[in-house]
């Protein structure tokens, strides 16, 4: 190691250099700077020795903490120069970090030179450096050691230093996660930080289908400036991985990846409830990375046990799957029974990224995706359970294309399959449109099979330009349910737009034009506006959407071709026969945010309380022949519910690079339904919380 200060420095210059090294061997030759070249092999090794404390001499700055303690010891180094004549730093070691950091600093900046060679080829040559204080008088000397070396061939020599060469190869952590083609963790609060960006007049971006990759959006929002704002001084290595940096964090050249706690612990009092409180205690970890440019990984595993208010309780158990396991948690997957009142529900999601060419990205996981400029997606949402998916997004010119093929499970007793869960594929197209710098069209196209016939996958919806329908047709109606939908949007300027959804399950013109609102004309449609920086109010956010979507959509007379998941819709969270309005607002300044939700909703549910047991088409899961009528069919038919959803939650951002959260907030919900029943209970809920949380998805409780 090097012990080096302003008077090393220049001590270097004037006292000469001996070198303690092996005899010389007239078959090797050290490693040789440009200015050592042409002179006699004897000679080599003291210009290599000169050189290289010439190098630090000009390039080494000492520490303030070094020069104003009057540091005496050492600093050790080892070094090697590789086969190409690459110095790399093996080890070195100082009491001062800062020392240390500026050992490597220099080594990484010397300029390749000539490799040694045995034989006439290639060979690494490693060396050992000290550095002695208090400063040397003249009947001292600095020196450099050669390591002894076996003579061995250079590819023996090369497989020996292997291992050393994975950690001197490690270079600082620069943030790659930032230009990677991962995906940005979607939740609705995070993506309003740059929301604005992706939305200014006369961008190209594509802002429907999500989650984004941090490459694309990267062109548009300055994802390291941000984080460098957010920054705080931090002194010691706890500080740092506590507010700054992940937990792990390793990269060389060819590779990167990071580690991650994962934490949401959350405690609260539902005033509805019998019980004491509610909770939720999850733990994991998260884990992400890239292999050289173009492949990408990424890996969470939550381990959870929890308590919710009661509305939600009830919730999951009526989403009950077939078998003794009480309940799914929404968004979340099965739960087991925890103690007598509380669910145990693991968790696992991942996917690997790759992008053959810049026009082209694949990914294949475990997840979830949404289509949609909204809180609500009428195409495909994200509040179902996550599942197998494959995902294929190709963007040129003014175009984004985007494929989704999904495995997904009906859970419920009736169509099980020899006692396991049923499963059913999804293929969906989507393809964004920049007709100009304001407007953007979509276009939507879905189907939805099972394994009829033992038809399995079936191939004919791999190809990722057909036209779904006519695939349905020529395989059978009843082999398929085929959806197809339109989106737009426009740019009234930088801080206003707006955007929408229409979705069309099954349409009959003559019915329409019959005008007996007929059960046919199963559709919905969504129209929402944003404005950012609302009231010249930086990082302020207001959005207003409506959402209505008619009885019977998403389902079908085949009631496993449903348009869901887990018990729970692939779309809109309260499946059909719907309409809303919702209020959201989102801001933030530093680390402090505030989030608010407004949600008034009607809705027809079903009676089914053994007189009334018809379909009114609100519940997408059943068949919908099962209908009372054929005509006057209207939103909000059924046992009609009034229903409000309001929460507010403000908190801290404690670590930006994992997005761990200090929060509280407050639920108020309330479901009035005209004719109550054990399925459909009058609440009123004021649900308060404080948890501190790892925020990487959406958790919709709005139901």
């Amino acid at each position: 190691m090097i012990r080096i200060s302003a008077s090393i420095l220049f001590l270097l210059g004037m006292f000469p250099y001996s070198i303690v090294s092996q005899s010389t061997l007239y078959n090797e030759k050290p490693p040789v700077f440009d200015t050592c070249k042409g002179i006699g092999l004897d000679a080599l090794q003291d210009c290599f020795d000169k050189n290289v404390y010439q190098f630090i001499y000009a390039n080494f700055k000492v520490p303030d903490e070094v020069s104003n303690d009057s540091y005496t010891g050492e600093v050790s180094v080892l070094f090697e120069v590789d086969t190409t004549g690459t110095f790399q730093l093996v080890y070195v070691d100082a009491l001062y970090e800062t020392l240390k950091e500026e050992t490597k600093r220099v080594f990484s900046s010397f300029p390749q030179i000539e490799p040694a060679t045995y034989n006439g080829r290639p060979t690494y040559k490693q060396y050992a450096m000290s550095i002695k204080m208090p400063f040397l008088t003249k009947s001292e000397t600095y020196f450099i050691k050669e390591e002894d070396v076996a003579e061995v061939n250079a590819l023996e020599l090369a497989s020996k230093r292997e291992f050393d060469s994975m950690t001197s190869s490690l270079g600082p952590y620069e943030n790659k996660r930032f230009s990677s083609q991962l995906n940005i963790p979607f939740t609705h609060s995070y993506y309003a930080q740059f929301d604005r960006n992706l939305n200014l007049v006369g961008t190209n971006s594509h802002t429907a289908s999500k989650p984004f990759l941090f490459d694309d959006i990267a062109t548009y929002y300055d994802f390291e400036a941000a984080q460098e704002r957010l920054k705080k001084e931090a002194n010691t290595w706890v500080a740092r991985k506590l507010w700054n940096e992940h937990l792990v964090q390793v990269q060389s050249k060819d590779y990167w990846f990071t580690i991650d706690p994962i934490f949401d612990l959350q405690v609260g009092k539902d005033t509805e409830a019998d019980f004491n409180s509610t909770y939720n205690n999850t733990r994991g970890i998260l884990v992400q990375g890239g292999l050289g440019n173009k492949l990408n990984f990424y890996t969470s595993v939550f381990e959870s046990q929890g308590r919710f208010a009661e509305y939600i309780n009830e919730y999951s158990e009526g989403l009950k799957a077939f078998g003794p396991d009480p309940a799914i948690i929404p968004g979340r997957g099965i739960a087991k029974r925890f103690k007598t009142d509380s669910y145990d529900y693991p968790v696992a999601e991942a996917y690997l990224s790759y992008t053959p060419t810049k026009f082209i990205n694949m990914q294949f996981g475990h997840g979830k995706n949404f289509i949609g400029d909204g809180y609500r997606s009428l195409f495909l949402s994200d509040v179902a359970s996550p599942s197998p998916f494959l995902k294929l997004n190709t963007t040129f010119w003014k175009i984004k294309y985007t494929n989704t093929w999904m495995w997904l499970k009906d859970v419920r007793p009736e169509v099980n399959e020899d006692g396991a869960f049923l499963t059913k594929y999804m293929a969906n197209h989507f393809l964004s449109w920049n007709v100009s710098k304001r407007l953007n069209l979509g276009f939507f196209e879905s189907v939805l099979w099972t394994n009829s016939n033992d038809r399995g996958f079936d191939i004919n919806y791999l190809n990722p330009i057909i036209f779904y329908r006519a695939i349905e047709f020529e395989t059978g109606q009843g082999a398929g349910n085929a959806i197809v939908g339109a989106s737009a949007k426009y740019k009234l300027n930088d801080n206003l737009n707006l955007y929408s959804q229409f979705i069309l399950d099954e349409f009959s013109l003559n019915d329409i034009k019959a005008g007996e609102k007929s059960w046919k004309n199963k559709y919905g449609y969504q129209l929402g506006l944003k404005y950012y920086n609302a009231f010249h109010v930086d990082n302020l956010m207001l959005q207003m959407e409506y959402n209505r979507i008619r009885p019977y959509t998403y389902s079908h007379n085949t009631i496993v071709l449903n348009y869901g998941h887990n018990n729970q819709s692939m779309a809109h969270l309260w499946g059909a026969n719907l309409s809303e309005l919702v209020l959201i607002g989102h801001y933030q300044y530093q680390r402090w945010f505030a989030d608010a939700k407004l949600i008034f909703g009607k809705r027809g549910i079903d009676f089914n309380n053994g007189t009334d047991n018809f379909s009114y088409g609100g519940d997408i899961y059943r068949d919908y022949n099962e209908r009372p009528f054929d005509t006057g069919i209207e939103v909000g038919q059924g046992n009609a519910v009034n229903t409000f959803y309001g929460n507010l939650q403000g908190g801290y951002l404690i670590n930006p690079v994992s997005n761990l959260k200090l929060f509280a907030d407050i639920t108020i919900r309330n479901f009035n339904p005209d004719t109550a029943s054990p399925s459909a209970l009058e609440s009123d809920t004021v649900w308060f919380n404080l948890g501190l949380r790892t925020d990487l998805f959406n958790w919709y409780f709005d139901f």
